[in-house]
């Protein structure tokens, strides 16, 4: 956002019940709803806690960027009880907290120009790391369970989705995003197939999940999925089916060679994440996405790091535990603020 950004509004005098009034301001924190113009005119929704709930002044508070995943927002970091929830806890903990939401998303919907068919980009989270796009803009970058390399990923869900999804053919009929019920439409198919049990279904698509409520669960899915681009799963798909984590391929030569001057898409060099960023990386080690071997290799690829770089493996834990586990304030949280505190 900070990379692309030309312009930053706050719209908190509207009357917009948004995820300040819902989710935040409901649990006792001050909260503003901020828009954010990138260079390409895509109007972004970013929610900011200012301060804690005590109300506590605090100069020079470090502010923290959240970003959540696909076919999220950023209520993914509110769920929780705030003693649980990590855009509540960096606030009570002298942080100053920006939620970030991705195109698509019911946040971040707008554009001066362009209506909502029209294409709103793609999968770039790491993407801005390897390219130095980040560059003099972070002290530091905490990953959890990154998805970057996708080869050995368990997911047989996504896997399947990933295969059937044919939003390629989709994106030539003119749907440029992929909205929830769509979504939940495509889910529900998938769970007819043989081998594929949703009795459990975030068990079946992230992994058996070591500590989440039933009430942390029933809150997911009061949000999940949000709308995408159609764009984000065929990158998805494209990255997943390949095996490779290549940029955006456009499937037609003449239009790769316009936007990377060669005719098929180049890899992300995952070796060019600058070195002097340190970095905190957690991961699980039963999540079906974001598999241990996976990551295994993208530490490979930052074995020359920072020595300041902290890496934790929880055994217990799978994709989503990162975000709604009851205990990730003492697994995760805990750790990741004293890793912000010395950077």
């Amino acid at each position: 956002v900070a990379a692309t950004r030309t312009k930053l509004q706050s719209i908190s005098n509207l009357d917009v019940v948004g995820i300040c009034k819902s989710m935040v301001e409901t649990q006792g924190y001050t909260c503003q709803e901020h828009q954010v113009t990138t260079a390409d005119g895509y109007i972004l929704g970013l929610q900011r806690i200012p301060k804690g709930r005590s109300g506590n002044e605090i100069a020079d508070r470090q502010p923290v960027l959240l970003q959540h995943g696909l076919l999220m927002d950023a209520s993914a970091w509110l769920l929780n009880p705030p003693d649980q929830s990590l855009a509540f806890i960096l606030a009570d903990n002298g942080f100053d907290i920006w939620l970030a939401n991705s195109r698509g998303t019911n946040s971040s919907h707008g554009h001066p120009s362009l209506s909502p068919d029209d294409d709103p980009g793609t999968l770039t989270a790491l993407a801005a790391f390897s390219q130095e796009k980040l560059l003099n803009l972070l002290r530091s970058a905490a990953l959890l369970s990154p998805v970057a390399y996708l080869g050995q990923m368990s997911s047989l869900f996504v896997r399947i989705l990933m295969d059937v999804f044919l939003a390629e053919k989709l994106k030539l009929l003119g749907l440029q995003e992929f909205p929830n019920g769509q979504t939940q439409q495509l889910v529900e198919f998938i769970c007819t197939l043989p081998g594929i049990d949703c009795s459990n279904l975030l068990a079946t698509i992230t992994g058996p999940n070591c500590c989440l409520s039933s009430s942390s669960k029933g809150a997911l899915f009061k949000h999940f999925p949000e709308p995408t681009a159609t764009k984000n799963f065929i990158h998805l798909s494209q990255m997943v089916r390949r095996g490779t984590i290549k940029m955006y391929d456009y499937d037609i030569e003449d239009t790769n060679m316009e936007h990377y001057k060669q005719p098929t898409p180049p890899a992300y060099n995952m070796t060019n994440i600058p070195k002097n960023v340190p970095l905190f990386l957690s991961y699980g080690l039963r999540d079906k996405l974001s598999d241990a071997n996976d990551v295994g290799l993208l530490l490979d690829n930052l074995k020359d790091h920072d020595k300041e770089s902290r890496t934790s493996l929880c055994e217990e834990y799978a994709h989503m535990d990162f975000i709604i586990s009851m205990n990730a304030n003492q697994v995760v949280y805990n750790p990741l603020m004293a890793f912000f505190r010395l950077h």
